[in-house]
C-alpha cells in the first residue's frame, strides 16, 4: 500500500489517496517459453522487450537524495498544517516556507510546491494580508492553473481590496474549468454591478484630476475649462469640443 502525502488544509482541502497495488493472476497461465520481459502482441505473437540497464550507482544516490528532500519537505508541510488548525498563522506560514525551500524543483514535487503556496494564501488570508495572498495564490496558479479552490481564494482576496474586475476574471475561470461551481456563478451577479460603479467613480476622477490640470494651465490665458463644453455623439459615442465664452 503506497499512501501520497496529505494535501491541504482548511478551507483547501484535500483526503489523503491511498493507492493499492494487487497481483490478481487469476484465469492467467504463463507460457513456459517466455522470459518475464516478453510481451504478447493482439495476434499472440511473443516479442522479446528490451531491458533497461541498470542503475548505476550514482543514480540510485541522486534518487534517493530527491526522495529524502521530497520527504523531508512533506514532514514540513505537514507540521505546518497542524500549526494552522492550532491557529497558529505565522509560524505555520514558516513551515510552509521551509517546505518550499526543501522540495526539489521538479515535476515531482510540483503537486507539494502549489499546495504549499496555497496553503501560505489561507495563512496570510486569516491574517488580513490579502495582498499577499494574492502573490501566494499566483504562485500555486502558475504551478496548477486549474486549480479552482485557489482561484476563488484569489477571488476572494480581489474583493477584499475592491479589486472587482480582476475577482469577476477569476470567477470566470472558474466557471470554465467548473460550470456547476455556484459559489463564482453568484459572485459574479452580485459584482458587476460593484465593478461599474466603480469604473464610473474612476471615471468622474479622473476627468476631475483632467479639470484641474486643464484649468492650471488655462488660467494663463484667462480661461478654464468651463469655457469648453463637449457633446456626445450619440451615434458614435464620440465627443466633440466647443467654445463657448
Amino acid at each position: 500500500m503506497h499512501c501520497r502525502p496529505p494535501r491541504d488544509i482548511n478551507p483547501i482541502t484535500y483526503d489523503p489517496a491511498i493507492q493499492t497495488e494487487t497481483n490478481d493472476t487469476e484465469g492467467e497461465q504463463e507460457d513456459a517459453s517466455r522470459s518475464p520481459n516478453d510481451t504478447v502482441n493482439n495476434n499472440g505473437d511473443i516479442s522479446k522487450v528490451k531491458q533497461q540497464p541498470p542503475q548505476s550507482n550514482q543514480d540510485k544516490d541522486a534518487q534517493l537524495s530527491e526522495e529524502k528532500t521530497f520527504n523531508s519537505a512533506n514532514d514540513a508541510k505537514v507540521e505546518g498544517n497542524t500549526l494552522f488548525k492550532d491557529g497558529l498563522y505565522v509560524e505555520a506560514l514558516n513551515k510552509y516556507e521551509l517546505a518550499l525551500q526543501m522540495a526539489p524543483h521538479g515535476l515531482s514535487s510540483t503537486e507539494i510546491r502549489s499546495i504549499c503556496h496555497a496553503n501560505r494564501a489561507a495563512c496570510f488570508s486569516k491574517l488580513g494580508k490579502f495582498e499577499e495572498v494574492i502573490k501566494e495564490c499566483t504562485k500555486a496558479l502558475e504551478l496548477n492553473p486549474r486549480y479552482t479552490k485557489v482561484l476563488l481564494r484569489r477571488a476572494e482576496a480581489h474583493e477584499k481590496l475592491e479589486h472587482y474586475e480582476e475577482t469577476i476574471a477569476d470567477t470566470t475561470k472558474v466557471l470554465e474549468l467548473d460550470p456547476s461551481e455556484g459559489q463564482a456563478r453568484r459572485a459574479i451577479i452580485r459584482l458587476k454591478p460593484l465593478a461599474d460603479e466603480k469604473r464610473e467613480k474612476m471615471k468622474d476622477e479622473m476627468i476631475g484630476k483632467l479639470k484641474e490640470m486643464g484649468n492650471s494651465l488655462l488660467g494663463h490665458f484667462g480661461m478654464s475649462v468651463d469655457n469648453f463644453k463637449a457633446v456626445k455623439d450619440p451615434n458614435t459615442g464620440s465627443y466633440s469640443i466647443s467654445f463657448q465664452n
